[in-house]
């Protein structure tokens, strides 16, 4: 996930493949569509790629069930969020179901992840390290570099536990944000139809018929304004991650205490009048400068900010750019008639669009 060279190449390639099944599964519909499991369906396998080495068939059993899980999953983390501030609370009847389905869950998945790690060891047998025709392009892989490189004196610095929560978190987290937010950045445009027109005009103007490339980016303003005021307006994650305070401190007059858990209000910062004029308005345009360039106000903070930023940001930015310009570069989006777009959401662990079908007309 780094801004140059061969290996960025490399990963833009990977993301690619998703695009290309993600434009032929939507084209495949003359009819209104909810985009959520086309979506789901690209942008997870680029996760599983990424992170477990593998990809799946768009109906494979354990897929679906996979998803099934992710999808339940967080629902449940949505409303289970209380316990992280009150844990006692988890011993009350109306939160028995959502624990013992995550705890379930997660031990199912891990026990699933367990295999595909086994899998990954004995593939890893046939290309040595220093073979040229192997490449650690996984998680998994990196993981087991890295575990063989500091040998068994490093045993104490993890454990098999910590593995499979890694590959969880990465996967889980990398998933469903990507995929939120291109999900409210397809509605935010059919509800728009003015910039999603502009969008399409600066496509056609800087890429015309091939697909969007990560080096036509400082050729898009607008396009990557339109993206920008989408993760504004709709903070997937509106409460930010939790965060604690390593020493006493006093910030605003109040004074917090050395472990106080704080909670970043994201929505607060991206819906301020005095930073964005009309707060619930879409316009793009708040993020060019008079000259008609990309501008990232520095109260724009989407993946929070410091030290404990989201360690993804880059591959999120590649990949909404890589997906988002290519499906509105391919297809006018509308709503059915007689039906008016939701755009208020459902807050569970990440604030998502409700489901609702659209119209993807092939642009000629």
């Amino acid at each position: 996930m780094i801004k140059f060279g061969s290996k960025r190449e490399r990963l833009e390639k990977r993301i690619l493949v998703g695009v290309q099944e993600c434009l032929e599964m939507l084209g495949r519909n003359s009819n209104a569509v909810e985009p959520l499991p086309i979506i789901l369906h690209c942008i997870g396998n680029v996760m599983n790629s990424l992170v477990f080495g593998v990809s799946y068939a768009e109906n494979d059993p354990m897929w679906k069930w996979l998803q099934q899980l992710q999808d339940e999953g967080l629902k449940y983390i949505g409303v289970t969020g209380i316990l992280n501030f009150l844990p006692i609370l988890r011993f009350i009847p109306k939160f028995k179901k959502p624990m013992n389905f995550l705890m379930e869950g997660k031990m199912k998945s891990h026990e699933y992840y367990h295999t595909i790690i086994l899998d990954r060891m004995k593939k890893r047998k046939s290309f040595p390290g220093d073979d040229e025709n192997y490449l650690a392009d996984n998680i998994i892989d990196s993981f087991l570099d890295e575990k063989e490189r500091r040998g068994e004196g490093d045993k104490g610095f993890y454990n098999t536990t910590q593995f499979h929560h890694l590959l969880g978190d990465m996967f889980g987290a990398g998933l469903d944000t990507t995929m939120t937010t291109l999900r409210w950045f397809v509605l935010f445009m059919a509800a728009n139809s003015g910039a999603q027109k502009r969008v399409q005009a600066e496509l056609d103007s800087v890429v015309g018929s091939r697909l969007p490339t990560l080096e036509d980016l400082p050729l898009l303003p607008y396009t990557e304004a339109a993206l920008a005021e989408t993760q504004r307006i709709r903070s997937v994650v509106p409460v930010g991650i939790p965060h604690g305070a390593l020493a006493a401190t006093t910030f605003a007059g109040y004074h917090i205490p050395k472990g106080t858990m704080i909670m970043p209000l994201q929505w607060a910062v991206h819906m301020d009048p005095n930073q964005w004029p009309e707060p619930e308005r879409f316009s793009p345009e708040r993020f060019l400068t008079t000259e008609g360039q990309f501008n990232r106000p520095e109260s724009f903070i989407p993946f929070q900010t410091g030290k404990r930023m989201c360690v993804g940001e880059e591959l999120a930015r590649m990949m909404l750019f890589l997906f988002g310009s290519a499906i509105i570069q391919k297809f006018n989006i509308t709503a059915p008639d007689n039906i008016d777009i939701d755009l208020e959401g459902e807050c569970g662990f990440t604030l998502a669009p409700k489901p609702q079908k659209l119209i993807f007309i092939p642009r000629v």
